[in-house]
């Protein structure tokens, strides 16, 4: 029985830990040779076993992709090796460290936000858009999150990261809805026990949240050739 991601091309920031390696992880065990890129070599490492256990194919990519131009080698990379990519899912992002006013925050942590949670994602779409049209049917999946709209107290630097990620998405998304085969969309999960959630809430019980495989069939039906989502934030409730 042919599966839902089978032979199909995708890229996963932030892949080693948390939301990114949970659905690298599905990708892989739903046909989908995976490329999977996050600073943490031997994260990655795990991350490869995994998908080699249950017969998946992955290529690791042990990079910060704030560093200069190493989303446009990625890129090269892919283009050479596939020619394509079908799914790109642009996960990766930080907190920053701990909450603080708006008043109070530098800008210092403010820079340091916005170069992967936004600036990033920038270079991402420039570097491997050509590489979506070539597809039959690329599909681009951003992780955002609801704070973004929530004004809460705090959570000012993340928060803008997240608005401006969402606010680049969905332009591009219009700029390529009607002349493309290209799917846009976002994914903003509920409270879920990850890396960047206990920073946030540090005396949180994990166990009291989601984990982030049970999230993962969002980013399946947006990865999936037959969708025709485009241009929306999809909350996770």
């Amino acid at each position: 029985m042919t599966k839902p991601l089978q032979d199909r091309i995708a890229l996963v920031t932030g892949a080693s830990r948390g939301i990114g390696r949970a659905v690298a992880l599905r990708f892989a065990q739903l046909g989908a040779e995976v490329v999977c890129v996050a600073r943490t070599q031997g994260a990655l490492e795990e991350l490869d076993d995994a998908i080699s256990a249950e017969g998946g194919k992955a290529v690791l990519v042990p990079e910060d992709l704030t560093r200069p131009d190493s989303i446009e080698a990625i890129a090269r990379a892919v283009a050479e090796r596939y020619g394509k990519l079908d799914i790109l899912v642009g996960n990766a992002g930080m907190l920053g460290g701990e909450l603080t006013p708006v008043g109070h925050g530098g800008t210092q942590m403010l820079e340091r936000i916005f170069a992967l949670n936004v600036t990033a994602n920038w270079r991402l779409i420039n570097a491997f858009d050509p590489l979506l049209r070539r597809s039959e049917s690329g599909r681009a999946i951003f992780t955002t999150d609801p704070v973004a709209h929530n004004n809460s107290p705090f959570w000012g630097a993340y928060a803008a990261s997240k608005a401006a990620l969402e606010t680049l998405a969905l332009t591009w998304a219009a700029e390529v809805g009607t002349i493309t085969k290209i799917k846009v969309n976002l994914v903003a999960p509920c409270p879920i026990a990850t890396r960047l959630r206990g920073q946030a809430f540090p005396g949180e019980d994990p166990y009291s949240l989601r984990r982030p495989e049970q999230i993962t069939n969002y980013y399946v039906t947006l990865a999936q050739a037959d969708c025709q989502s485009h241009a929306r934030i999809v909350l996770v409730d």
